[in-house]
């Protein structure tokens, strides 16, 4: 296991790397308008997320405190390109699946089936408002990264979700990039929500959360999408079948899998 001090390095390093891809962009950005455009200067105080936090783990993160840079802006899918940053950590628990194209849809809709192992679960993402979480999954699906890979967390009361997403089953697993969180602030996650999970904002990945009953969290997960009725009807039979030892926050008594993911054309 690696220890703290590895990890505030890992994520300094993390966030140098997202620094100098963000200015690249912003580079090639002003070469291709041909508009001069003036850097903002900004002191970054980052928080060196080093365990999977609220959706991924349930231990406090330590932080740690970045030098003060100038930064572009986040490239978050609302010009149509987003903020891929590959993760060159080396974690064990990460797949190596590439890297999604920068371009990414903006305007509408696409499907997306989860054929699992307790039923299906269609899905409905948003590539208006989530372009990026959208491009991600929709990639991944294509890959074949979801197939063969457990729901590893189910929760209820304040917090009812199925958490899948991660080939490690762990926790901490996802594939070798990030992208941004996005968020407004005014996000609610109501029963039938499809959601990310991450380890702090900036950090969206391949984990994802699905709320079969009104939940109560603080605005911080990227809500990607909705979920079909039949979806939520597989959704309340494995809620019915219980977390494993009774517990509220833990995996479920009857393990899930999702077998396929199948995105609709």
């Amino acid at each position: 296991m690696p220890t703290n001090k590895q990890r505030r390095e890992a994520a300094q390093r993390r966030l140098q790397r997202q620094l100098e891809r963000r200015e690249e962009l912003a580079q090639k950005r002003r070469r291709n308008t041909l508009i001069g455009v003036t850097v903002l200067a900004v002191v970054a105080v980052v928080a060196a997320l080093f365990l999977i936090t609220g959706l991924r783990d349930d231990e406090e993160p330590e932080t740690a405190a970045a030098p003060e840079t100038t930064a572009a802006p986040v490239v978050d899918g609302s010009d149509g390109t987003c903020d891929f940053i590959p993760d060159t950590s080396g974690s064990d628990t990460l797949t190596d699946v590439g890297v999604p194209p920068a371009e990414v849809p903006t305007t509408g809709t696409t499907g997306l089936t989860l054929a699992t192992s307790a039923g299906d679960i269609g899905l409905t993402l948003d590539q208006e408002n989530a372009p990026c979480a959208a491009a991600s999954m929709v990639y991944l699906a294509q890959e074949g990264f979801f197939e063969g890979t457990p729901c590893h967390r189910l929760t209820s009361g304040g917090l009812s979700v199925l958490q899948c997403g991660d080939p490690s089953g762990t926790g901490t697993g996802g594939p070798t990039y990030d992208f941004p969180t996005q968020v407004t602030g005014a996000e609610t996650y109501p029963r039938g929500t499809l959601a990310m999970a991450n380890a702090g904002q900036g950090t969206d990945a391949s984990q994802f959360f699905l709320v079969y009953a009104d939940s109560q969290l603080q605005p911080d997960y990227t809500v990607v999408g909705t979920i079909d009725e039949a979806g939520l009807a597989t959704l309340d039979a494995i809620a019915a079948a219980g977390i494993e030892g009774g517990a509220t926050d833990g995996a479920p008594a009857q393990p899930v899998t999702i077998e396929s993911a199948t995105v609709q054309q």
